[in-house]
């Protein structure tokens, strides 16, 4: 499973869109304000997704593979071992 960066743009709950903001461990918060009919659906601007319940849209500028849930954990378990 591929994980979002921040800049993405990903899919979920049925074509709802929206940019990612923040990656944490298991989800992404994300600005839905991009959408051109947001101010219609009367949501909250930002919401957290689940990396299970979403969909890499569009890739940021920055970056031309997204990273592996699993790598990204396992780096993140080797660095809270050093510490």
């Amino acid at each position: 499973m591929k994980i979002a960066e921040i800049g993405n743009i990903i899919e979920f709950k049925d074509g709802l869109q929206g940019v990612v903001e923040k990656v944490n461990e298991n989800s992404v918060i994300v600005d839905l304000t991009i959408m051109e009919n947001f101010d219609e659906l009367e949501m909250e601007e930002k919401t957290v997704i689940n990396h299970k319940r979403y969909k890499i849209i569009q890739g940021s500028e920055e970056s031309d593979q997204e990273p592996n849930v699993d790598e990204e954990l396992e780096q993140e378990s080797d660095q809270n071992q050093e510490q």
